[in-house]
Parts: structure tokens; sequence; C-alpha cells
């Protein structure tokens, strides 16, 4: 449906955010989609891409969201009422919907488990984390009621009534994959310590005099880009700070292996760490915690090492084991490879993404506009 008019919004997340950007924008961009983006970029510090209509948004962070939200409402309310679809990335988003009035399709694209995810919010006291869990849940309720929704992972699929349309966070992969290397390990993804920042940075430090390089790549929360700078300072990585996904990927081109430290925490356990898809895309063996999928993924198509979780020294053992075994290291970023490209290439999704978003704008247009009730 060329000529279909979209808008993104998003308060929270980088406006230069892999699945945003780099997949959805770009698809509908590539099918003809006139796209406006709302989004952080004065505070994320970048700009849009020209072929965008980009407004700036303040960014919803910790406590302080009251002034974001307030900006995002008046931006759908202006912008929303020429779109044929609005698509939203934060269950933030979720709470000023009441009373627009929207003529298209509004869309939530749920990233997330978002009442899991609470446990690792530093900046909510833990006694109030029940009460949030409870309304996360009531917010997630008159949504599904009121709105369409599309699930980046299946197992978000029980949180609902309904049956809602995946989209996974697939990759693009390439057709060739450049030759694994010898000396450089690579993490790229968001920092924190749910994350496993404290991992990596303790397996960086026994690696020192190894050798092997360690690169990392991704935006980092307050408490992780304080130990990152230290690390840096001390010689024991190279911190590359926020780098757009497809420039990021190129660093991974040559490794031994890349880093998924994710510890045992509600939201990852039916996720994919979409970093394993990304190392596997570009070849490169994966050396990563035991949650589900990444077990799945790794000891199936025998691409990549499980290390348990918090455990710095395995890391380094399994990293080590990478570095003195080459027949090993290419054979798994070779299978790895392989697989993302038949099952886990990105432009395959894209075309599913597409055709939902076009059956939905086709479904509202017929009808006038419809006030969203209050929660």
């Amino acid at each position: 449906m060329p000529g279909l008019r979209v808008l993104v919004c998003t308060v929270v997340h980088h406006p230069q955010d892999a699945r945003i950007l780099h997949r959805q924008i770009r698809a509908m961009l590539d099918a003809g989609y006139t796209v406006t983006y709302a989004a952080p970029f004065s505070a994320y510090a970048t700009t849009a891409w020209p072929e965008l209509t980009a407004i700036d948004l303040p960014r919803a962070l910790g406590r302080h969201r009251s002034d974001a939200l307030r900006a995002a409402r008046h931006v759908l309310r202006t912008h929303g009422a020429d779109a044929d679809v609005v698509l939203l990335h934060d269950p933030e988003l979720l709470l000023v919907l009441p009373g627009l009035d929207l003529p298209g399709a509004v869309v939530w694209d749920v990233h997330e488990d978002t009442a899991a995810a609470l446990v690792a919010k530093s900046w909510l006291p833990g006694p109030v984390r029940p009460m949030a869990r409870a309304g996360v849940r009531m917010v997630e309720d008159w949504a599904e009621r009121n709105l369409r929704l599309i699930l980046a992972e299946p197992g978000y699929r029980s949180r609902f009534r309904r049956i809602h349309p995946v989209v996974p966070n697939t990759t693009y992969v390439p057709e060739s994959a450049a030759p694994t290397g010898a000396n450089r390990v690579v993490y790229v993804g968001h920092l924190s310590v749910a994350r496993g920042v404290d991992v990596m940075l303790d397996a960086a430090r026994l690696l020192a005099g190894s050798g092997l390089d360690v690169d990392v790549v991704g935006h980092a929360d307050s408490y992780s880009r304080r130990a990152l700078v230290r690390a840096q300072q001390e010689g024991f990585l190279r911190w590359h700070g926020y780098v757009p996904n497809d420039r990021a990927l190129a660093l991974v081109d040559g490794a031994l292996c890349g880093l998924s430290l994710l510890r045992d925490l509600p939201n990852y356990r039916h996720s994919m760490p979409t970093k394993v898809l990304e190392y596997m895309a570009h070849g490169v063996p994966v050396v990563s915690t035991p949650l589900p999928a990444a077990v799945s993924l790794t000891q199936v198509n025998k691409c990549g090492l499980l290390v348990p979780f918090d455990d710095a020294e395995a890391t380094v053992s399994a990293i080590l084991r990478l570095r003195d075994d080459a027949e090993l290291r290419a054979s798994m970023g070779k299978r790895g490879h392989a697989v993302a490209r038949t099952g886990y290439h990105w432009p395959q999704t894209a075309r599913e993404f597409l055709m939902r978003l076009e059956a939905w704008a086709d479904a509202a247009r017929p009808h006038q506009c419809i006030t969203l009730g209050t929660l």
C-alpha cells in the first residue's frame, strides 16, 4: 500500500534503536511509506534520517516522565489525525491515549515483558513494584481491548487473552561472513547490571595480558558508564559508546566471539537476545549465559558456548577455548551464519510486518474517528 502514512513514537528508546529505526522504519521507507518519527533526538544527541519527518520529544527517564508524556500526547493529537497507522513503542505512551481521536490504526509494539522488567528498574522503589506490576497488567488489558498489538517474542503471548502477531527481533544477515579472528572479543548492546556488565568487566580484567582486546559497544546506564570509563582508563577494554546498529555490527566482523551475559531475570527467560542472532549473522561464535532461547540456538546449532550466570572465570575460560581452537571457532561461526541466513533474516520478517500494518490501516480507513476510552 504505497503512500501509507505512519506516525512512529517513542519517549524511551534511543532514536536509532535497531528494531524501531534500522528494521521497522527502514522497511516502511523502502516500501514507499511516509514516516513521521517522534523521538528524543536532542536528549540522545542524534539527528534523524533525511527521509523522515522528525519531531523532537523529551526523554522519559527514571521518575521524570511527565514532561515527555505531555509532549507525546500533543504530538499524537496533532499528527496522529493524519496518520493511517500510529505505531507506539513504549508502554508509557498507552497512558496518554485515552480521549484522543485517532482515525487510523493504533498499534502498540510490545518490546518486553513490562511487569517482569520492573525488577531491574533501580529507580523504582522495591515496595512499590508489586503495585506497579498490577498497574501494568491493567494497562495491558486496556490496550488489548482498544488497540492493535504486535509482539517481539512468542513468549509474550501468555500475557494476553487473544492471539497477536509476532514480529521477532531478527536481523540483517549478509550473504557471507568474514572469517573469525583470534584476538578480539566484542559486546554489542545496552549496558547495565541486568545485562551482565559487571561480569563482562571482571572478565576483561582477567583477560589482561592475554593479548586479547575487548570491544564494548552500546549505550550505558549511569552505573555502567562510570564502571566502563574506569575500565577503559585502566586499559582493560575499549568502550565505543552508542554506535548506530549498522556501524556497530561492522565492529563484530572478524571477532573471536561475541558476548551475551544476561542475568537470570524474569524478563529475559522467554526472550531471544537479539545480540546472539547478530553475532551469528556475522559468523562470530557466541559466548552466552544459559537463558532458554540462547540454549536452544547455541546447543542445537552448535554455534557457541554456554557459561553459568554471573561467572567471569567461566566466561574467560570459554573465550580462551575459542582463541586456542581455530577449527572449533571457524565451524561455530559458519554454522551460526548459515542458521541466521536461513531463519532469521529481517527482510523475510519485514514482509509480514508491512502486510500486517497495511491490513490494519485498511480496516480502520472506512470508519469514523473513535475516541479511546478511559483506562
